[in-house]
């Protein structure tokens, strides 16, 4: 029969309380090539794998104090598991049995054989399950470092978003968010570019995770960039527009509205590219949708955008919001919906905006139990000067 060739070094620690089937395992793996270390008791087991790494632990279930019924193996390998999840175990006995053998593969060994083994059968084992190690081993330390990079990205994320809301007089603005992962694909801000003027934005990347919010890094970049100048809401669609189509990746989008508040004439002029339509509550509870605008960023290469303009006065609510607000869903796989929420803001609309923001996402997030299945993001504009 052909022997199974081991490939790369590994490092095996046996436990067996026999001194000539140790001897005979260590001939047969270092004539592998594989580094061998012995031990003859459960407790030595223990010391050997807190004291340095192993790639498979090849282990004996009976000993001195148990020689039969293998209950002494079992134990241990209860403790291995404790210390190491990952680590390949193979358990060998001269008393194996199914019962055994499945009791012991239930508590953590990979494969199971019988004393006297045959030697190619046995290398074949120790090599699949040395395999399988790695493989185990690779997917956590990709998964530690994945979680690292998105750890560092929500920190780099959070650091873009404004961290106090500049106010005007007469008016009072509030917005918070709710990623529905580590990082989110949702953005806002709040720029004040004087004593009576403000502009103020919500964006929405088709997506989640990690390049929804690479792709939302670079749209408030530019945003910076053009905040509070000489262009028109309009004409900054459209700039941002053919910078992010030249940016973007296939099949992707943004949505953004983009509004400047104008205090001293109570008036916003914005335009809407593609996003849900913020709600305007006013004092008597009717409401309006503030939709004018085009497409979404990214998908039109040489797209004119519209604009519109409404007056914001006493007693006026108006909230931004994105889709995964509305799109919240509760036990029954209902929507928490757009309608839901205008009559919630018409409720609602005596109390200033940082109140209203906090009803709103308490409201949805008790809706769908706090289960978000996509990033939602809550922008409140209370005008006064009626404010609590």
């Amino acid at each position: 029969m052909t022997a199974t060739v081991m490939t790369g070094e590994a490092r095996i620690l046996i436990a067996d309380d026999q001194p000539d089937v140790l001897e005979a395992l260590r001939l047969l793996l270092k004539g592998e090539g594989l580094e061998v270390e012995t031990v003859t008791s459960p407790a030595a087991v223990v010391q050997a794998l807190a004291a340095r790494e192993f790639d498979l632990l090849l282990m004996d279930l009976n000993y001195t104090r148990d020689t039969t019924s293998g209950q002494e193996g079992l134990d241990l390998l209860n403790r291995i598991r404790s210390h190491d999840g990952n680590l390949p175990v193979v358990v060998m006995t001269a008393w194996g049995n199914v019962d055994l053998a499945m009791e012991a593969v239930h508590r953590g060994c990979g494969d199971f054989v019988l004393k006297p083994w045959e030697n190619d059968r046995l290398l074949s084992i120790l090599r699949t399950q040395i395999q399988e190690g790695e493989k185990r081993r690779n997917a956590q330390q990709r998964e530690a470092e994945e979680k690292q990079e998105l750890a560092e990205a929500r920190e780099i994320q959070q650091a873009l978003l404004p961290k106090t809301i500049p106010q005007l007089l007469g008016y009072e603005i509030s917005a918070e968010w709710q990623p529905a992962r580590v990082v989110s694909g949702d953005y806002f801000d709040v720029s004040k570019c004087s004593e009576t003027r403000a502009e103020l934005c919500i964006a929405d990347v088709i997506g989640k995770g990690m390049p929804a919010a690479l792709l939302m890094s670079n749209l408030q970049a530019v945003i910076k960039a053009y905040a509070c100048g000489a262009a028109l809401p309009r004409d900054l669609a459209g700039a941002l527009n053919r910078i992010i189509r030249g940016n973007i990746m296939p099949g992707k989008f943004i949505t953004l509205f983009y509004g400047r508040l104008d205090a001293a004439q109570k008036r916003l002029t914005y335009t809407n590219a593609g996003h849900n339509a913020p709600i305007l509550v006013r004092r008597d509870g009717s409401c309006l949708r503030l939709a004018t605008g085009g497409a979404a960023l990214g998908v039109f290469k040489d797209w004119e955008y519209e604009q519109g303009e409404v007056e914001v006065t006493a007693g006026d609510r108006l909230v931004l919001f994105t889709d995964g607000v509305t799109e919240a869903r509760g036990g029954n796989d209902e929507e928490f919906g757009e309608d839901r929420l205008i009559e919630f803001i018409r409720q609602n609309r005596e109390v200033g905006a940082a109140e209203l923001q906090k009803r709103i996402l308490a409201a949805v997030t008790a809706f769908c139990g706090g289960n978000f299945h996509d990033d939602a993001t809550v922008l409140v504009l209370a005008a006064g000067p009626d404010l609590p």
